[in-house]
């Protein structure tokens, strides 16, 4: 579905008057990650070259898209994929730590299918609660912060559009409580590719309409996109 979008509208429609402002949270592009660490808000880790031709295909794609605002994690791996898109309107390139990855207690860890994480002792102290989650940043913190980033984005931009790159998991949470489901999921239904776009289209300040788009969809290596099935040794580098 490369460069096609869809999406579910929100309760009710939008007053006639109402200006229209769109805001597109995009993932970032793969990351160069060899040893599949979970590097979760760890510095260092950048776009591999297949994550560059991702960031720049976004940008091509949002070429003609009437932006004003693009704002990043201040992670290098968003900053680089968010680079591009500034360049191509001749923007400034912003930073919000409101945008910045979940924390996560297994950072800097290997983590994954296969690699024995779950049959460890130390580690199951963390895996008790997965509704709040107890490994990691509160779902409900998240909410908070990315609903936030959010509205300053769209305050900034109104009447126009403004892209934010994140990351998978905020990402995913801010959608589904916009779209009023659970916050706790199964990750491998997370519907958010690498350099995917999750676009809120707000009339005034209510947002009337969620929509996803994968425009990098022919670059994401199989494996990555959303609801593929974990493998053994590839899926524990699946990047955040």
């Amino acid at each position: 579905m490369s460069g096609q979008a869809h999406g579910t509208a929100a309760t009710g429609g939008p007053a006639a008057d109402a200006e229209l402002t769109v805001v597109h949270l995009m993932r970032h592009g793969e990351v160069h990650n060899p040893d599949g660490i979970l590097y979760g808000r760890l510095s260092g880790y950048h776009l591999s070259e297949l994550g560059h031709r991702m960031a720049d295909k976004v940008a091509d794609y949002l070429a003609d898209r009437d932006i004003t605002r693009v704002v990043a994690s201040p992670l290098e791996r968003a900053q680089e994929t968010a680079m591009p898109i500034a360049k191509s309107h001749g923007l400034d390139l912003g930073s919000d730590g409101r945008l910045i990855e979940a924390g996560n207690v297994f950072q800097g860890k290997t983590f994954g299918v296969g690699d024995g994480a779950l049959r460890r002792p130390e580690n199951w102290r963390h895996l008790l609660n997965p509704f709040r989650p107890s490994w990691g940043e509160p779902y409900i913190d998240q909410v908070v912060r990315m609903t936030a980033a959010l509205d300053a984005a769209k305050d900034a931009a109104r009447g126009h559009e403004a892209v934010l790159v994140s990351h998978q998991l905020p990402i995913w949470i801010v959608r589904s409580y916009v779209e009023r489901r659970k916050l706790w999921h199964d990750p491998r239904r997370r519907e958010c590719t690498l350099a995917s776009l999750t676009s809120f289209t707000y009339a005034g300040d209510r947002i009337v309409s969620v929509g996803y788009s994968e425009p990098a969809r022919d670059l994401v290596p199989s494996h990555l996109l959303a609801g593929a099935k974990p493998v053994k040794g590839k899926s524990k580098a699946f990047g955040a």
